[in-house]
């Protein structure tokens, strides 16, 4: 019988997660019913929805059960099968959890990939991950950009943000980035190529609407929103005539009792402007064609993925939190074999 080592979810998180709300147990694994396969997880994608899959209110996604283990899509290679379509030794990948093994089921969410497709295993949680496709299909789809609009990504140097930048670059956009501090802010001009950066820490909302007029006078096309909050609200303050917002997540709010919500809403009237939200789940279908055309941007080099890698079950916990003190440089990953 095979022991598993599980990130478990012991208690609903009140404001930011703490150490108290999860536990490292360890069970062990029945055998394999006909129809299953044992995956070894040897990456864990770390993001900020997971944060939302805790709590237990209604989404697009049932809550994480109290006593189970932290949801999450992983990398793994099949140890064992009973299954056709997947062989010992197979890489996959799929929405399993954080954990050294996982069951899988034919008819599942989790599918053959080919580890020698791609520079390295890991870009199926960025690049050709729903990092990646959010960026892509929530860009270019939702938002609608043009040639000669004026984007304004907020949580730009994310691993969302910062790939909406540069393709919003390679599409003939100027393009401002908020981030958390000067070395991120740094990153998103000098490796991102934005046109701008500004730093929200120590700017309240007024700060923040001041920054963004600074260098867009005229206001911006489009926002692609992974924020909310005050950040939100500086940006609503700026929209032009038929300004097209992508609301992609709201960070701020995920820790938070007592969210501020969006106060300046009525600039979308006053503008004409629109407001949309986006699931990757919905292009699923069609990862293959955003997959192909990001995959084709890298290779040239107009696309920089970077990822941050931290190694161990025992830090699963400090390793998510980076996402919400903003310490990853990167798509935030966790290496578990």
């Amino acid at each position: 019988m095979t022991s598993n080592r599980q990130f478990i979810l012991k208690r609903r998180p009140d404001g930011a997660p703490v150490a108290d709300d999860f536990a490292l147990e360890t069970s062990t694994l029945p055998a394999l019913e006909d129809g299953q396969f044992l995956i070894r997880n040897h990456y864990a994608s770390l993001d900020p929805a997971q944060r939302g899959w805790m709590s237990d209110a209604e989404s697009y996604m049932p809550p994480i059960p109290l006593g189970a283990p932290v949801r999450a899509t992983t990398i793994g290679v099949v140890e064992e099968s009973k299954a056709d379509g997947f062989a010992k030794g197979q890489w996959v990948l799929g929405l399993n959890a954080i954990e050294d093994y996982s069951v899988g089921t034919v008819g599942g969410f989790t599918q053959p990939i080919d580890p020698h497709a791609v520079p390295s295993v890991t870009n199926y949680l960025s690049l050709f991950g729903a990092v990646g496709m959010t960026a892509y299909f929530g860009f270019i789809e939702v938002c609608e950009p043009k040639a000669g609009d004026t984007v304004l990504v907020t949580g730009a140097a994310g691993a969302v943000g910062s790939l909406v930048g540069q393709i919003a670059k390679i599409l003939g956009c100027t393009v401002i980035g908020i981030a958390g501090g000067a070395e991120k802010c740094a990153r998103l001009t000098e490796r991102y190529g934005f046109d701008h950066a500004i730093d929200y820490r120590g700017k309240d909302m007024a700060a923040l609407d001041a920054a963004i007029k600074a260098v867009a006078p005229d206001g911006v096309d489009v926002i692609f929103e992974n924020v909310g909050g005050d950040i939100l609200d500086a940006g609503l303050m700026n929209l032009r005539h038929g300004a097209r917002i992508g609301l992609c997540g709201l960070i701020s709010e995920y820790n938070s009792p007592h969210p501020v919500g969006a106060r300046n809403i009525w600039q979308l009237i006053v503008h004409r402007a629109s407001i949309r939200g986006l699931l990757v789940a919905d292009y699923v279908p069609r990862f293959a064609k955003g997959g192909a055309k990001m995959g084709e941007w890298a290779a040239s080099g107009r696309l920089v993925v970077d990822e941050h890698i931290d190694e161990g079950l025992d830090n699963a916990l400090p390793a998510f939190l980076r996402l919400f003190e903003g310490s990853n440089q990167g798509k935030m990953i966790l290496k578990i074999a």
